[in-house]
């Protein structure tokens, strides 16, 4: 029988699917990846942020031993080497797929299936699940970016992995196809297996991610949940000829308020909701009130900036 990782837990924490500590690697004396911790958990996309030469390819590349440095990584709580049937744990994409031009999407993904030990009866199962099934005679050196993107996960997938790496998967992908990329990795998670997707499309990440880790010069710099990002980062405007009465409540709250003109005031760190309770409590008149989430840019940002001054 393959030897296949331990179900996930039903703990509310989801558990780690891979973790890396130490992660360093040094090209003529200059750090590329500096001593990152990261950690993959099962059923969650994870986005993997960095502006182009963070150190993001290099990081993966580590994960998967592909480049030799300093530092370890586990996946389920064993080296990747030490599981006799590592297709089976991690799949990756990094740029497409890779092949003879000449072959065919299924004459590929036949020769990768054998090499990994799984059987062709799995080829048209991944075929179908990119959507590629009318078009698995189509020769490699033939497909549009988009469709070679989906190759690639097809070819990740051979072995139904329950780790899943892609490396930049949405540049150069029109809209269609990045809504399919986006759903696809989605349905991958909700089946339990953990997404690590690196990129630096940061409003594309905002939509596919549950959680985010920033990389910048090498050393990972942030990490947040989008849920959290949008919590405490929110900031609601509230228009009211009494707004000025709310300020002293939304301090003890831990909140900000700011007066501006027209009756209006900036609220940070209390929500919409509590700013429209504290409101009625008061039979304050309230005549605009709004909220609006920062961006995942803004997030990236700001966090890495400082990353830069300190540097």
């Amino acid at each position: 029988m393959p030897e296949r990782p331990s179900p996930a837990t039903t703990d509310t924490e989801r558990p780690d699917a891979v973790r890396a500590e130490g992660l360093t690697w040094q090209y003529r004396g200059k750090r590329i990846v500096d001593n990152v911790n990261l950690s993959v958990p099962a059923g969650v996309v994870s986005g993997f942020l960095g502006a182009n030469g963070a150190g993001k390819t290099t990081t993966l590349r580590l994960m998967l031993g592909l480049t030799t440095g300093q530092g370890s990584t586990t996946y389920f709580g064993r080296p990747l080497a030490q599981w006799r049937d590592p297709a089976r744990i991690v799949g990756v994409v990094m740029g497409g797929v890779a092949g003879h031009p000449r072959h065919t999407i299924t004459a590929h993904l036949r020769m990768v299936a054998a090499g990994a030990g799984v059987p062709d009866s799995r080829v048209p199962q991944v075929i179908e699940r990119v959507g590629l099934t009318g078009t698995a005679d189509k020769r490699l050196e033939a497909l549009s970016l988009g469709m070679a993107q989906r190759a690639g996960i097809a070819q990740a997938l051979l072995a139904d992995p329950a780790v899943l790496f892609l490396d930049e998967p949405a540049n150069g992908l029109d809209p269609h196809s990045i809504r399919w990329l986006r759903d696809t990795l989605r349905q991958l998670a909700d089946e339990g297996k953990a997404v690590l997707v690196s990129s630096h499309l940061l409003a594309e990440m905002q939509q596919l991610a549950e959680r985010v880790v920033v990389l910048a010069r090498g050393r990972v710099v942030a990490e947040t949940t989008i849920e959290d990002l949008a919590r405490l980062g929110a900031e609601v405007t509230l228009q009211s000829p009494r707004a000025g009465e709310l300020a002293e409540r939304v301090k003890q709250l831990g909140g900000t308020f700011t007066s501006l003109d027209d009756g209006r005031a900036k609220i940070r760190g209390v929500d919409r909701f509590q700013v429209g309770d504290l409101a009625a409590e008061r039979g304050i008149p309230v005549h605009w009130l709004d909220e609006q989430a920062p961006s995942l840019e803004d997030y990236y940002l700001s966090v890495a900036e400082e990353e830069f001054r300190i540097s």
